[in-house]
């Protein structure tokens, strides 16, 4: 089935369900069982089907279902957050004196939270590399893992994956790409030589800014019994109710993300032509340093990008974005509302250094009209003029 259909049938079973449609919501911790067989049974299957409220309960497992068809892999876990996914992978995959390889243009907390302190602090070592280059040339005989970000969250630079997992292959390494920009309906990561993906689907698959939640899709059972097994041991699981709302959300995806691009690429286009703009960072515009790349590889590209300011003060900006009236300051994205806030990614890169001549921002186009998102940032402008 193509993709639109998948989204819309995957993890849906109404003969399960009296014929209802939607996965009803499973509140549940204890799971009991008739005889001493089937209870002593669970242990010889460990995280399969219905065994105890952690290890999930059938409102997960549609969810995990109905993503893991999306992606291709072998199969899903569901987890709290984008970030609980990345770390509790990460966990599972690295022990003390592992080395790690991280693409300096990472979602920052994967970077700052994750592997800077908590694998650190457990003897992992992490280090950054240009997201413009392969990475043959730094493995280590210990490095165990290699996570990418295509395009990176705040500078929307993108990588060669299938290069680098080809060379990470070559050394056994593994390969885990966090595809939340892209989400599966515009890139495949397994197809390109990924082993793990990640996605934070609070933001594109949710949609609505009204869930925290992340899965890991995998394409072994051994990767599935790793990870699932850390996330376990580590209390980690979802609540009923937001897995309920991801997947209601991912049943719209398809038609949420046509717009979504269809607005980014009205908005980078414009802004592009300002004289205020220094640059667009988004791919999907041509004579973007990852415009081939990403024309090469991807089916399309979502609502995120990123501006480049010519130089102003910061209480330039700050007149700009204070006076929005409908892009409002927030650190997510993905939902139907358009979002825009300042960023510095000098603060966080550490193999590349980054140069623009101004400030940035980074703007997430929502579902409103187009027209009226342009009036709004044409206003902004001019109040970003008049305090320069």
């Amino acid at each position: 089935m193509k993709k639109d259909t998948l989204i819309i049938h995957r993890g849906r079973h109404p003969k399960d369900h009296h014929g209802i449609v939607n996965p009803p919501v499973y509140h549940a911790s204890t799971m009991v069982f008739p005889t001493l067989a089937e209870y002593e049974d669970k242990a010889k299957k460990p995280f399969e089907g219905v065994q105890y409220g952690r290890a999930g309960t059938p409102t997960t497992f549609a969810l995990e279902e109905a993503v893991t068809a999306l992606y291709g892999g072998h199969k899903t876990i569901a987890l709290s957050s984008g970030l609980a996914a990345i770390s509790v992978t990460l966990t599972a995959l690295l022990k003390s004196g592992d080395h790690m390889l991280i693409a300096d243009n990472i979602y920052a907390p994967t970077r700052k939270r994750v592997a800077d302190v908590l694998l650190a602090r457990a003897g992992v070592e992490t280090a950054y590399f240009d997201p413009g280059a392969g990475i043959k040339d730094i493995l280590q005989p210990q490095t165990r893992v290699v996570m990418v970000e295509s395009p990176g969250s705040v500078t929307f630079e993108m990588l060669d994956v299938a290069k680098i997992a080809a060379e990470a292959k070559a050394a056994g390494v593994t390969v885990v790409m966090d595809n939340t920009w892209a989400t599966p309906l515009f890139f495949q990561p397994f197809e390109h030589g990924v082993d793990i993906v990640i996605e934070a689907v609070t933001k594109y698959i949710s949609g609505h800014a009204d869930v925290m939640l992340g899965t890991v899709t995998v394409s072994t059972p051994e990767q599935f019994q790793s990870v699932k097994f850390t996330a376990n041991a580590l209390g980690n699981c979802p609540g009923p109710d937001d897995c309920y709302l991801g997947l209601r959300g991912l049943r719209t995806l398809s038609v949420r993300l046509e717009r979504h691009q269809r607005n980014a690429l009205r908005l980078a286009e414009w802004l592009q032509a300002r004289p205020e703009v220094d640059c667009v960072l988004y791919p999907a515009l041509p004579g973007d340093p990852g415009h081939e790349i990403w024309k090469r590889d991807f089916t399309g590209a979502s609502g995120l990008f990123g501006v480049v300011l010519k130089e102003v003060p910061k209480a330039a900006v700050a007149a700009m974005l204070d006076g929005m009236e409908l892009f409002a300051m927030g650190d997510s994205w993905g939902g139907y509302e358009s979002l825009m806030i300042p960023t510095d990614p000098a603060k966080v890169r550490t193999a590349t250094e980054w140069r623009g001549p101004g400030p940035s921002l980074r703007i997430h186009a929502g579902l409103e009209d187009p027209d009226d998102l342009i009036e709004d940032l044409e206003q902004g402008l001019k109040r970003l003029t008049k305090a320069s």
